[in-house]
Order: C-alpha cells, then sequence, then structure tokens
C-alpha cells in the first residue's frame, strides 16, 4: 500500500535520501525492564477491558452530537 497524502509521499522520497533509519527499538520503556513486577495477566486484562469500554462510551458521546442525515 503506498502513501495517500502529500506529506507522506515527502517522507518517503526523503527518507532515502536523508538516511533516515525508521527504528523505533531504541526507544525503552524502563518500567518493563523488570517483568517480573508486571502486575497479574487477569489485572492488565480487566484495565485494557475497562479502557476499552471508557473509549467506546466516549465514541458513543461523540456519535450522539452528530448531526444526523
Amino acid at each position: 500500500m503506498g502513501p495517500v497524502c502529500a506529506h507522506q509521499c515527502e517522507l518517503v522520497e526523503q527518507a532515502p535520501r536523508d538516511k533516515v533509519g525508521l527504528d523505533i527499538f531504541w526507544l525503552k520503556d524502563e518500567s518493563l525492564e523488570d517483568s517480573a513486577n508486571l502486575p497479574a495477566p487477569e489485572v492488565i486484562a480487566a484495565e485494557i477491558a475497562q479502557d476499552l469500554r471508557a473509549a467506546l462510551e466516549q465514541f458513543d458521546a461523540i456519535q450522539a452530537d452528530l448531526p444526523r442525515r
């Protein structure tokens, strides 16, 4: 799939010229280094589900504010 806008085209053309690396592996979350301190999987899953429900409520509110066609 190719670029869909002029800005993406510019980046695609510029990246090789500027030797830009899109490698983000150097970004590290220091809090994840010690996996022994991670919450239990069921806690993580519950937090994700709660976040998704909250996001869905926000989308529902946005949709309710949109004009009807």
